[in-house]
């Protein structure tokens, strides 16, 4: 086992200024790459929409060749999106095929879970509770609606529970609120008042998941396999460098290598941001409407929950995350 301390330990001091750079989309941990190849130098990773020569970068901009003595890289991964699009209908219904909200369009069953003795449909928030829209009881449809799934005869189950997402909220630029603010502010000091009103407060709120369950309507209705991949054999622990697949909607049974860990990225959810933290990132498994897919080990154990990605790049959560935060086991 690699000894990423040092790497992790100098990540977190300098994680909110490396993600305050323009461009930079998520930090990590991983292998220094040259000249394309991989090293088996560890150092911090910066991902980046797309790479800017130095000589168009102030000396702010520039990511330092190395912090608190660890070397950092940059690679292009393009810009990080929430993965959600989808295909066949199942009965019963396995991990790894199309399912959604009756309000998205689809995602990836990700597997089925227990808590006790019930069984539930594990997958992400944005794609069974359309991004924290969706209410407890919600019908679930299997396909999901891209795939032709209708509430009236696909409905496989409802939903259940899901932890929120919050989003990154930026002061707002909206002219009449500000106006009104100052206003409003104005009148404050002729009375005296020391109260004072800003349009919307700046704040970062981290995410450790995106996940949600789902109730099925009937037991029988849910497969505890995954499509082409088999029974989980129960839960590991994601590590720099693990061999992983994953079995999903768009792309099927797709295999990959854990390139960073500890890592924190902004993601697209929509037309907002959301920022993830101790996250793991592997390189181009996904597409859309592979979100929700459940992420193995070479020993057939749960590690991850795929969620997000971009061209070159899968983010996925822990799976010792989502556990916790929803209370189920494999």
């Amino acid at each position: 086992m690699r000894d990423i301390q040092p790497a992790s330990a100098a990540l977190e001091q300098a994680r909110e200024e490396l993600l305050g750079r323009p461009n930079v989309v998520a930090t990590g941990i991983g292998f220094k790459e040259v000249a394309g190849s991989r090293t088996e130098e560890i150092g911090i990773v910066c991902s980046v929409e797309r790479k800017v020569p130095a000589s168009e970068l102030s000396e702010r901009e520039i990511v330092p060749r190395a912090v608190a003595g660890v070397p950092t890289d940059v690679v292009a991964t393009g810009p990080l999106r929430a993965l959600a699009v989808h295909r066949e209908r199942h009965r019963p219904s396995p991990g790894g095929v199309s399912i959604g909200h009756y309000e998205v369009t689809a995602g990836t069953l990700g597997c089925v879970v227990r808590r006790g003795e019930e069984r539930f449909i594990l997958s992400n928030n944005h794609v069974l509770a359309n991004t924290n829209q969706g209410a407890v009881g919600d019908p679930i449809v299997q396909p999901g609606p891209y795939d032709g799934g209708i509430r009236a005869d696909d409905t496989i189950a409802v939903l259940e529970e899901f932890v929120p997402i919050e989003m990154l909220e930026a002061e707002s630029t909206c002219a009449t609120a500000r106006g009104i603010a100052a206003m409003l502010n104005s009148l404050a000091l002729i009375v005296g008042s020391e109260a004072r009103i800003k349009t919307v407060s700046t704040r970062i709120v981290e995410n450790l998941v995106d996940a949600a369950l789902a109730r099925p309507l009937a037991d029988n209705l849910l497969a505890d396999e995954i499509l082409r991949l088999g029974v989980v054999a129960g839960h590991g622990m994601a590590e720099l460098g693990m061999e992983i697949r994953k079995s999903g909607r768009t792309t099927g049974v797709t295999t990959g290598d854990i390139l960073q860990v500890n890592v924190t990225a902004d993601v697209r959810m929509g037309e907002r941001m959301a920022r993830f933290t101790d996250q793991f990132m592997a390189g181009a498994m996904s597409q859309g409407g592979d979100s929700g897919s459940l992420v193995l080990d070479k020993e057939s154990r749960a590690v991850g929950l795929l969620f997000a990605g971009s061209e070159t790049t899968t983010v996925c959560n822990r799976i010792e995350h989502v556990h916790a935060l929803l209370n189920v086991g494999s």
